[in-house]
């Protein structure tokens, strides 16, 4: 029995509309857990819609990210748009990036995701510091690193529903 590659090159079956939301909502919900303790964690919905942005760019865009965005906005009850504009930059920043990134293995598309998650936490960051707030500290950085070293298992769990299975007909040759 065959194990599946995750490579880009996978012939993969079409992804459902109901994962794509499924995948999101529990994304957001685990942003809503407390993780005050661990400023390591990664900005679940951020690594979610980058993911689906790159993957399937014209399923999840900067709509589902702007509202998104709007959800975690309210539950932090932090500056009403300040998670919105880091998601859509992100999401436009996914899409626009989404042909070159699968050309690369998955530990590339770290690399290439990496950047974008940086990003959202600097325009949170910049928009926290327009009222006056402190700065928080350079481990407030830390959470884009564990998102982008958690890429690999991110996208073996949220590809696992369209693989194909492994067993083959000798008559049809795909």
């Amino acid at each position: 029995m065959q194990t599946p590659s995750f490579s880009s090159s996978w012939i993969l079956l079409p992804v459902r509309r109901w994962f794509v939301v499924l995948s999101l909502l529990v994304a957001l919900l685990l942003n809503f857990l407390p993780n005050v303790p661990w400023l390591w964690m990664p900005d679940w919905v951020a690594l979610v819609v980058i993911f689906w942005g790159i993957r399937e760019p014209r399923l999840v865009g900067m709509g589902w990210a702007f509202l998104l965005g709007l959800a975690m906005d309210v539950a932090d009850a932090s500056v009403l748009g300040q998670h919105a504009l880091a998601y859509v930059l992100a999401a436009y920043g996914a899409t626009t990036l989404s042909r070159r990134v699968l050309w690369f293995p998955l530990l590339q598309q770290a690399l290439h995701v990496l950047p974008l998650l940086l990003l959202v936490q600097l325009v949170q960051l910049c928009v926290r510091a327009m009222p006056g707030l402190a700065f928080p500290g350079w481990t407030y950085f830390a959470g884009p690193f564990v998102g982008a070293a958690l890429w690999l298992p991110l996208t073996f769990l949220l590809l696992l529903p369209q693989h194909q299975p492994v067993d083959r007909d000798a008559n049809r040759p795909i």
